[in-house]
């Protein structure tokens, strides 16, 4: 907040309204429910705290049984993307971003059934598909004791030398709703949310737009809770 023209009382209210609702609110309608004249401002405040909430999450790994996958999201191409064109992976108009879930299964003792139940997430934007990407998000987001679950394509290949096990399955209908439920629920909310309250995001913010999803749902038992933690992010994050 230091150095910003904007009063922190607009400050407060907007992390109020960030933190009410799953869902968010695009800096537009932060601007029109606070009455404020100029957008750019907004625009600004708005990202900081994003970021923020992205740098809270960063501090922590993830832990245990994690499932790892990627989406390719939406978004707004640049005149250079547009002139390059290209398809599948990397396309114009689509941003490869990797989701991890920290997953516990858990096994019915009469049944034998297993289940699983979801803690927390990370999300990040891959500028490639490249095996060395992927080992530096696996190293600075895993516990070097954790075991991963993937599909078997080559860019994790590397992945069992960070961690205490890999286990790489083939593609299939059967392992996208079971070995990695959580991921492609967690990616389906994602794409669901960023298109139906932002429509139009440009790839160099994708990651912002991210941290504020991945945030809220990591708290997504705190309530009211919510707030005072994204002013304490606010304070100490950035």
């Amino acid at each position: 907040m230091q150095g910003s023209n904007l009063p922190f009382l607009v400050w407060y209210k907007t992390m109020f309204l960030l933190s009410a609702t799953k869902k968010g609110f695009s800096s537009k309608e932060i601007q029109k429910q606070l009455g404020l004249k100029r957008y750019e401002p907004v625009w600004a405040m708005v990202h900081k705290l994003r970021k923020a909430m992205g740098n809270r999450d960063a501090r922590y790994t993830l832990e245990g049984m994690i499932e790892m996958d990627e989406g390719y999201f939406t978004v707004e191409s640049s005149e250079i993307e547009k002139v390059q064109g290209g398809r599948g992976r990397g396309a114009a108009g689509k941003s490869n971003v990797a989701v991890m879930a920290e997953s516990t299964q858990l096994e019915d003792v009469e049944s034998g059934k297993k289940s699983s139940q979801c803690r927390y997430f990370k999300a990040k934007v891959l500028s490639s598909h490249k095996a060395s990407e992927i080992n530096e998000t696996i190293e600075d987001s895993f516990d070097e004791k954790s075991i991963v679950l993937t599909d078997d394509s080559t860019s994790y290949v590397d992945i069992s030398d960070y961690v205490e096990l890999h286990v790489a399955e083939k593609s299939s209908e059967k392992m996208t709703k079971e070995t990695l439920r959580w991921v492609h629920i967690t990616i389906s909310n994602a794409k669901r949310n960023l298109l139906g309250n932002y429509h139009k995001i440009k790839g160099k913010y994708l990651q912002l737009y991210l941290d504020e999803f991945v945030y809220k749902l990591n708290r997504r038992y705190f309530g009211d809770r919510l707030f005072e933690r994204l002013v304490i992010a606010n304070i100490t994050g950035l």
